[in-house]
């Protein structure tokens, strides 16, 4: 007999074989035509993504027999991961026979083996070191380590990097790099372990380009790791603590999966959340914050409500109403000779005036490759004429060489709204090609509908 993971996706991918063994050669040779074509062209049908949590379950289970009573829990956690990532998809999977399926093999199992629908849904973690005296709780328990958590013969995390810089410039977690507005408070990330917002102001009177001046970040309580804590910066004003003082994550067992360390005061300061395998940097250039994380997708993707997942900027981008495109507003450099002054404990230097060509020459001493981020620095220098942009620009791809996990992406080179025409284009041929295919199916099925 196979075991209950392969019985498990086989069925899963087996959904649209529902005509039974009485089915003519003619008729499953059209449904394994259908299903070679849906391979080749998912995007044309749905974005349901089925097939990426039938692949995440295998690969939790690799190399599994079925459970026995001792391994239940294990396999109990992997059925949670396949069920929570098929409640992610649920809503652009609806009427899709794959996706029906698996959920109803999922709830079989669970049934079968009495596994709660409550309980972890990461690898599985080993036991929690004994409590002990002070020195003992100096180091976490493994189960405060999100990297100790795989095992040996697991995939390794894959890592995803989201910025927020200078005008602001966003770069989310899938790489896609905007220009936007999102003047006031904005949530940056907002998942079942930590919240982020930030608060942006005008950098000019009656400007469109805004920069960060306010900073909040919530890490949610979490198991016997660490309590609830909250960091916040403000413009001239990047401590080195927790708001209570603290600089780890309390009293619990697992504290220092959480610290903060300061790297330069005033200027730079380091999250390590080991717990949920995250870093994030949060710098003060000149007067505004840039903000810098390293998460894996696991964390990234860990939401109570899988429709609201595109509700924070660092997923899904700015909303499009918010969006710059900074080579369809070229300022004049008159917008920076009467800047008026910020109050503050640290005055800004006078504005200088750039022209295009001078701001390019500026940007090209911290920045020699032309990528976004080159252009971006030069943007803010001819909205702002404030030379600390420069230096925005600088740390922010500084934080990307250190944060991002594919060395190959670290410059980008094309701006997300030009891909997005790109991505359009592609999908109206993907539907001509589905919709030929559609008719293909009907003529051989169906001949007499066209006599």
């Amino acid at each position: 007999m196979k075991p209950l993971r392969e019985r498990l996706v086989v069925r899963s991918e087996a959904g649209w074989m529902v005509m039974g063994k009485g089915a003519s050669a003619k008729a499953l040779g059209l449904t394994q035509f259908f299903l070679l074509w849906l391979s080749i062209f998912p995007a044309a049908m749905s974005p349901c993504k089925i097939m990426k949590c039938n692949s995440e379950f295998l690969a939790a289970t690799s190399g599994t027999q079925p459970p026995a009573a001792e391994d239940a829990p294990e396999f109990c956690t992997a059925l949670r991961a396949y069920a929570l990532c098929t409640h992610h998809t649920a809503r652009t999977c609806r009427g899709d026979l794959f996706y029906h399926s698996a959920v109803h093999g999922i709830d079989d199992l669970m049934t079968q083996h009495n596994c709660s629908k409550d309980g972890p849904t990461s690898q599985p973690r080993l036991p929690p070191l004994p409590r002990g005296d002070s020195q003992e709780r100096s180091d976490s328990p493994e189960s405060c380590h999100y990297e100790r958590s795989f095992h040996k013969h697991s995939l390794r995390p894959n890592y995803t990097h989201c910025g927020l810089f200078g005008d602001p410039h966003l770069r989310t977690f899938s790489d896609s790099f905007q220009t936007c507005k999102i003047q006031g408070a904005w949530p940056l990330i907002d998942n079942n372990y930590l919240n982020v917002q930030v608060t942006n102001t005008p950098v000019l009177p009656g400007s469109l380009a805004t920069a960060t001046t306010k900073l909040t970040i919530i890490f949610k309580s979490f198991q016997e790791c660490v309590e609830q804590k909250v960091y916040q910066a403000e413009m001239d004003e990047l401590p080195a603590a927790f708001a209570d003082g603290s600089k780890n994550g309390g009293d619990k067992h697992g504290a220092n999966s959480l610290k903060i360390t300061e790297k330069v005061s005033g200027q730079h300061i380091e999250i390590q959340a080991k717990y949920i395998g995250t870093t994030i940097v949060v710098r003060q250039v000149g007067r505004y914050l840039t903000f810098a994380v390293r998460m894996p997708e696991e964390v990234v993707k860990a939401v109570e409500d899988g429709d609201n997942q595109g509700l924070y900027l660092c997923l899904r981008g700015c909303p499009l109403n918010q969006q710059l495109d900074f080579h369809a507003f070229p300022p004049t450099p008159k917008a920076t000779e009467n800047r008026p002054p910020r109050k503050g404990s640290n005055p800004p230097s006078s504005p200088e005036v750039f022209t295009y060509e001078s701001a390019t020459v500026k940007c090209k001493e911290k920045l020699p490759v032309e990528d976004l981020y080159f252009q971006s620095c030069v943007f803010d220098l001819l909205t702002t004429g404030d030379v600390n942009f420069t230096l925005a620009a600088y740390y922010a791809f500084e934080d990307v060489k250190m944060l991002h996990s594919n060395k190959d992406k670290l410059h980008l080179f094309e701006r997300t709204r030009d891909l997005e025409s790109g991505v359009t284009a592609t999908s109206e041929l993907s539907m001509a090609l589905f919709l030929s295919l559609l008719a293909f199916l009907c003529l051989n099925q169906s001949p007499s509908l066209f006599l």
